[in-house]
């Protein structure tokens, strides 16, 4: 039997994840991808669990309550942990707007001993509403749709999250680059 290359020696095998919060149009999608893009590139075992994703498939039925979103949040979560917990980084952006539904995620990974990142898409709600990537601030304004995160809906930001981006000062490659920055300090990367 050979001896593993040094490659295969410093190859991280730990998972994590990697909780992206914020108002709908941050920038959380967005800088998942371009941070999963390069987390694929180093080699690492990577999955974007798109919230509009989870919501069609995972969580289909489920409304905008308060009950029905930390629903959303609990299961979102048990998927993300799953995945980590086997060598998988999890990239979750997901809006997530009430504290208590991420705390419970976050006390999930650590009764498992799994790594758990929280980041906070700081973009603040006037920038996020004249990007609009889905037109639900549009909507909002002309009496459309109510319940919009950070609107007419409550967005309960971060005290203390790991890290946090305020996408309108910055690239994504560099919203990706400072996540990636604390990944990697923790030997996550």
């Amino acid at each position: 039997m050979t001896a593993p290359s040094t490659n295969q020696e410093n190859h991280v095998t730990t998972g994590a994840t990697v909780w992206l919060t914020g108002l709908p149009s941050a920038g959380k999608t967005t800088i998942a991808h371009e941070l999963a893009a390069r987390l694929r590139e180093q080699g690492r075992p990577t999955e974007v669990l798109d919230g509009d994703e989870i919501r069609e498939f995972l969580s289909a039925g489920l409304g905008f309550s308060r009950e029905d979103r930390h629903t959303n949040v609990q299961r979102i979560g048990f998927v993300a942990e799953l995945l980590a917990r086997n060598g998988v980084l999890a990239l979750v952006p997901v809006i997530a707007p009430y504290a208590d539904s991420r705390e419970a995620v976050r006390a999930r990974h650590e009764a498992n001993g799994t790594p758990y990142v929280e980041v906070h898409v700081a973009t603040p709600v006037e920038v996020c509403s004249v990007r609009d990537v889905k037109g639900l601030y549009a909507k909002q304004a002309a009496g459309e749709l109510s319940g919009l995160t950070g609107v007419d809906d409550p967005y309960e930001e971060p005290e203390k999250p790991d890290l946090r981006i305020e996408s309108q000062h910055q690239t994504v490659q560099e919203s990706a680059a400072a996540v990636h920055a604390v990944l990697s300090e923790r030997g996550l990367a």
